[in-house]
């Protein structure tokens, strides 16, 4: 269980892998993303009760399948190594989903995806699994009935799912895949009650892991996170974490929950290292910064321009600039905990803080350009 933690990096960064592209960023240069986290439509089938994606609301436009294909062509021929569809939609709501994985494993990108499940078309997996790094179910409960009211779905919704990842699983042992199959539980103080029979649901599956995240919340505390009340659940999630097996790992994102939502850094650097876009099709530095009254640090749309020529344009790097200024100061001015959160510690520390990235990291992680 400990070998496959160290090369799983479930609660981490794996910049350090990436050496190359950090010594540029170093030296001023205009680096394209190691990752890219964006979604295909902004539509989603649940109604979960901790979703940032109400806070992210933007204008719309029409994400066809040239618009999608168009820009794998582009992440592709400017150096970005990943993709994962997980951002603020449910991407299985895209007629183009599969034709995208297909498309950008071809290009040479590795393909992820995060997904609530319900929508995922059991009849493609076939087709999809070979060509992903990984594939994650959102779920936040092991019963049904709680499920229901987490995900703000009926509990049929519980069956489907569960039924598709074990024909996800049992398809990946068939056919000997690489591709690694988790659930991620977004976690609540108030769904403690969740976290043995989901940990108990995760193994009985067949799934490769278990993850238990922190909950974002924005600038201004809309979802009304207390972060204080993690840490008096520390000796249930250490007990939740023993439920790991020698292929089961069962691993909360400590870092981040016992963080009290607070940031060391005061600017982002992590941005152009791992960007996201939003399934409106708006490119922004991150997710937590997609909602209109932040357009100030609205980039473009990859609806009415290519990936290549926004990446190129001098708006982009000027967005970029600006975050990593004295302009902005990410403890105060966007949400908590946010996807860069890792990296831009890392990235912080090598800055300011003379850290240095070792020659030799040591044995490369799994979904090591998923940073």
């Amino acid at each position: 269980m400990q070998d496959t933690e160290n090369k799983i990096i479930l609660d981490g960064h794996k910049l350090n892998w990436h050496k190359d592209r950090v010594q540029a960023w170093l030296n001023g240069e205009r680096i394209a993303p190691i990752t890219i986290d964006c979604a295909l439509t902004r539509k989603c089938s649940y109604r979960c009760i901790y979703c940032y994606g109400q806070l992210q609301a933007n204008d719309e436009k029409k994400m066809t399948k040239d618009v999608i294909f168009r820009f794998l062509d582009d992440a592709a021929d400017i150096g970005v190594k990943a993709i994962s569809f997980v951002s603020d939609g449910e991407s299985t709501c895209s007629p183009y989903l599969t034709d995208a994985i297909i498309q950008g494993k071809a290009n040479g990108l590795d393909m992820a995806l995060g997904t609530n499940g319900y929508m995922l078309n059991d009849e493609e997996l076939e087709s999809v699994l070979p060509d992903l790094t990984y594939l994650r179910f959102n779920i936040s409960a092991g019963e049904p009935e709680r499920y229901a009211q987490i995900h703000g779905c009926s509990e049929k919704c519980f069956d489907k799912v569960c039924e598709t990842i074990r024909k996800a699983v049992a398809i990946k042992n068939k056919n000997n895949l690489s591709v690694t199959i988790g659930l991620q539980m977004v976690f609540l103080p108030s769904f403690a009650d969740q976290l043995i029979p989901l940990a108990k649901l995760g193994k009985e599956l067949g799934a490769d892991y278990l993850v238990i995240k922190h909950c974002s919340d924005d600038e201004d505390g809309s979802l009304g996170v207390n972060y204080e009340e993690y840490k008096d659940l520390v000796q249930v999630l250490e007990n939740v974490e023993k439920y790991s097996t020698d292929d089961y790992l069962v691993k909360a994102k400590w870092s981040k929950i016992l963080s009290g939502g607070k940031r060391k850094y005061s600017k982002c650097y992590g941005a152009p290292f791992i960007t996201q876009f939003s399934g409106s099709g708006l490119v922004a530095p991150c997710g937590m910064l997609f909602n209109s009254k932040y357009n100030k640090y609205h980039i473009a749309n990859i609806a009415e321009k290519s990936y290549k020529e926004i990446w190129q344009s001098d708006r982009y790097w000027e967005v970029m600039d600006d975050i990593a200024s004295s302009n902005f100061d990410a403890r105060t001015m966007c949400g908590s905990l946010c996807l860069q959160h890792k990296v831009n510690e890392f990235l912080w520390d090598v800055k300011h803080n003379g850290l240095k990235i070792p020659d030799d990291p040591g044995p490369e992680p799994m979904h090591v350009n998923f940073i």
